[in-house]
């Protein structure tokens, strides 16, 4: 089966990751580690990945985000040097038709091709994973498609979404009808026409991506398993799926470089369930927030002098920040604001791991001076104001952003909403910019 390689191949490289971070310090040499509860979710073993997943119902539920480590090479034999951005894939029998554009994402193509009676075919390229072949209904799987794509007659339905980060996806496209199973509870879910098909038995739990329930998705029906790169600390669970007759495609939103790359998945999912307009036209709407966005204040200065920081405190009293290079940093960026920790680069380019963890001496070092702090409430609980975050760490109450009032709190929503990253980067022009603030989505100001 073509996940033994790949599973076992990215087992290996994530456990050498580990060992790798777990002997990087945070002292004179500048390295800093990752954080414990990140190295849970991210890195280790798939009992302990597993744990993690159950943490309040936070980090493991963001299946996309605490996936991020697995690295740019996966083990599935599709490394960097084997993706082609351009070429087009011959098929005998079928005649090219377009290809959809993309504007930020880089991790697939999707390429229409049609038979001689006018049939439409779709093809489905994914970078460093497993490529999807869609024929009409009654059609043939053509001879010539490269080893392991999937095939899958339109229209597609009966999916087990284990994806966390997908279903705000398929519900701004109006497709949870096509979602029959959750790796998610009821109550682990923000997405509240999720949390509602699911407490109307419209969409049934069937195990978390660890431990699905084979037997109800194989006495169901369940055609296809949408899996985050999650899934990759348990290859097992991905061999047994295939095994029982379910193919399983990975989302890899995760591995865009630009935020509004991961939103761009829209795209990959209309095209699988037959909603590429729909796609289209919510994607658009999504990049003009960004477009619209002013960059100047009320006053008319620039924005881009104004510093911000997003952080957390773990258990251990250290302060969990995102480095320079993560889509965070770039989303501040994209608000029209300057990253706090901008110096602050990934040790390990070779995966997409984005949390670092500082003490809070460095921490104090690096973002004293920042005109907006964010606490990240999807990793840790957060404060419920400005005194019990103080109250966490003195050293605090010397902070620009503290002395001022200007702290702003993400809670857990923000992971499992990739339709809504422009509203985020919005609501971050928004305080910059000295806007309304009675209309953010993801911020709430800590008094």
């Amino acid at each position: 089966m073509r996940w033994n390689k790949w599973f076992r191949r990215t087992a290996v490289m994530l456990g050498l990751a580990v060992t790798i971070t777990a002997g990087c310090g945070t002292g004179d040499s500048g390295m800093v580690t990752v954080p414990a509860k990140e190295q849970t979710a991210e890195h280790n073993t798939a009992d302990r990945a597993e744990k993690a997943a159950g943490d309040a119902g936070k980090n493991a539920q963001n299946g996309g985000e605490n996936a991020e480590s697995a690295g740019k090479d996966d083990g599935s034999g599709k490394d960097e040097r084997a993706w082609d951005e351009t070429a087009v894939p011959e098929i005998p029998g079928l005649v090219f038709q377009r290809e959809t554009e993309r504007k930020y994402a880089r991790g697939f193509r999707i390429l229409y091709y049609q038979d001689t009676a006018g049939n439409g075919y779709t093809s489905l390229l994914i970078r460093n994973g497993v490529d999807v072949f869609l024929i009409p209904e009654g059609g043939k799987k053509p001879e010539t498609l490269s080893a392991g794509t999937i095939v899958l007659e339109k229209p597609v339905d009966k999916i087990y979404l284990a994806a966390t980060a997908s279903m705000s996806l398929f519900d701004r496209l109006d497709a949870l009808d096509r979602i029959a199973f959750s790796g998610t509870r009821a109550d682990g879910w923000y997405v509240e026409n999720a949390k509602t098909a699911m407490e109307d038995g419209d969409i049934l739990f069937a195990g978390k991506y660890s431990a699905p329930d084979f037997e109800k998705l194989l006495a169901d029906g369940c055609r296809l398993a949408v899996e985050s790169t999650m899934i990759l600390h348990v290859p097992e669970i991905g061999e047994k799926l295939e095994n029982i007759g379910i193919p399983v495609f990975l989302d890899r939103s995760s591995y865009e470089d630009h935020p509004l790359g991961r939103t761009e998945w829209i795209k990959v999912y209309g095209a699988l369930l037959g909603k590429e307009p729909e796609a289209e036209t919510f994607f658009d709407t999504q990049t003009d927030l960004v477009k619209n966005l002013d960059g100047k204040d009320l006053d008319g200065k620039d924005l881009a002098g104004k510093m911000v920081g997003i952080f957390s405190i773990n258990s251990l009293g250290e302060a969990v920040v995102r480095n320079s290079e993560d889509y965070l940093a770039e989303m501040i960026r994209l608000a029209g604001g300057t990253y706090a920790f901008d110096d602050l680069k990934n040790p390990n380019p070779e995966n997409h791991m984005g949390s670092l963890h500082l003490s809070m001496e460095e921490f104090y070092a690096e973002a004293k001076d920042a005109d907006y702090l964010i606490y990240n409430a999807a990793i840790e609980d957060a404060p419920a104001s400005l005194r019990e975050l103080t109250d966490r760490n003195p050293l605090l109450a010397d902070f620009k952003a503290v002395k001022e009032g200007r702290v702003y709190c993400a809670d857990g929503y923000f992971y499992q909403a990739t339709d809504q990253i422009a509203r985020f980067i919005k609501d971050v022009n928004t305080i910059l910019s000295g806007g309304d603030e009675s209309g953010m989505l993801f911020l709430e100001k800590l008094s």
